[in-house]
């Protein structure tokens, strides 16, 4: 169980702040049962209400400091096979991102790199749906080690390749 004031990964909503842990007064909701109430971090207007006993909340605590450079370090032997159809391909995707793993999110960038990479070597721009989930594991995996490490999101891209280069 998270604490109030706890940080949290929250698939499609990122890092999140537990604010509080209450009882929902709302119309079809069980008035017994607890939820987490999760303010996001780029977003703070928003209300995110997840029951705590549930087993399929997507949530995690957000990584430490040190986990989150372990997870930078090993960015060059983390390794993912990926479904050679677009629609399965697609679908394992959307699992990863729902999965709130940076090795999920390292191997979807990773593999996105290539295919972009070797599209462009043939003439071919890179399909909407490779930018769309490329752009989504970035922002991600970027939100969470920034905020693990203490620095911004946007200077993610740059640290991971001193570090790698550093290796």
């Amino acid at each position: 169980m998270y604490e109030i004031g706890d940080y949290v990964i929250k698939a499609n909503n990122g890092v999140c702040k537990v604010e509080d842990i209450l009882h929902l007064d709302m119309p079809g909701t069980d008035k017994n049962k607890l939820y987490y109430l999760l303010i996001p971090r780029e977003c703070q207007s928003a209300k995110v209400y997840v029951p705590v006993d549930s087993k399929n909340t997507n949530i995690r605590k957000v990584l430490s400091e040190d986990e989150a450079w372990e997870v930078i370090r090993r960015i060059p032997e983390t390794e993912r096979e990926w479904s050679s159809n677009d629609k399965l391909r697609e679908q394992e995707y959307k699992e990863a991102i729902q999965s709130c793993n940076p090795a999920e999110l390292i191997g979807i960038i990773k593999n996105l790199y290539l295919r972009r990479k070797e599209r462009n070597e043939q003439g071919k721009k890179s399909t909407v749906i490779d930018e769309r989930y490329f752009k989504l594991a970035e922002d991600n995996l970027y939100s969470e080690l920034a905020f693990a490490i203490g620095r911004d999101k946007s200077e993610m891209r740059k640290i991971i390749a001193d570090t790698i280069e550093d290796k």
